[in-house]
């Protein structure tokens, strides 16, 4: 598909998620979390889009959090930004330290990391006066987070648009979560976005659990095309009285 036509449909599915679940309002300060990764540079570029259209003002800064592990570099990702007009600053953290630390043997860096990283984020949007917290995960994300909910933890959840923290303070979003990682994959490499690494010792190496559920889905989806998109449709479908739970008391 052409750039032009990718960005395009993009768009409209981000845009259609900001304004089905409310997720931005007049006068919100956005805090975009930049990893470096397809995802998260996607959702940066999209939104910045999206803000100069929009019909209401919201101001747009993306932070870096830097994890501590030795490899990570965020001197590409400072460089974009700038030359890109992008607000940007780097947060630095002990999330390796910690990792490394607290982490149990044989159990993964990135559920770990990826809490430690949120919790850091709180904290800078509570510091700056941030007003939502916008992640990149995608609908590919949504949909392998509902399955491995029900194959490893028993329960029937998600990833929801629209995430209003325990502290009672935070809100995060994902503007993303109509639009498949198959669609950003082609963006971010066709817009030539600097794709780094997180630098920790596993970085590239999917879960074991989360890469037998994306094959999975894979193969369905190859069998039956449009697959994904229903099961994404399901998760704003619920019919609870066709569900498992007990009587009132």
């Amino acid at each position: 598909m052409r750039i032009d036509l990718l960005e395009k449909k993009i768009l409209r599915k981000a845009g259609q998620a900001i304004a089905e679940f409310g997720m931005i309002a007049d006068g919100d300060r956005v805090l975009v979390a930049l990893s470096g990764g397809k995802d998260s540079w996607t959702l940066l570029h999209c939104l910045e889009i999206l803000r100069r259209r929009a019909p209401v003002a919201f101001e747009l800064h993306a932070v870096t959090v830097h994890p501590g592990f030795p490899g990570f570099r965020t001197e590409p990702l400072e460089e974009y930004c700038a030359a890109h007009g992008y607000r940007h600053f780097v947060e630095h953290s002990h999330i390796y330290e910690i990792v490394e630390a607290k982490r149990h043997p044989g159990t993964s860096y990135c559920a770990f990391c990826s809490r430690l990283r949120r919790g850091v984020l709180y904290g800078i949007a509570r510091r700056e006066g941030f007003t939502k917290i916008a992640l990149g995960h995608h609908a590919d994300d949504l949909i392998e987070t509902l399955l491995l909910s029900q194959f490893y933890t028993g329960e029937i959840k998600s990833m929801p648009p629209v995430l209003r923290a325990e502290d009672g303070v935070n809100v995060v979003i994902r503007p993303l979560c109509r639009v498949f990682e198959e669609d950003i994959r082609a963006y971010a490499a066709a817009m030539g976005f600097p794709v780094v690494c997180c630098g920790c010792p596993v970085c590239g190496v999917e879960d074991q659990k989360r890469k037998r559920v994306k094959a999975l889905l894979r193969q369905l989806e190859t069998e039956h095309p449009g697959i994904k998109a229903s099961m994404l449709s399901s998760l704003g479908r619920v019919r609870r009285g066709y569900l498992m739970e007990p009587a009132a008391p």
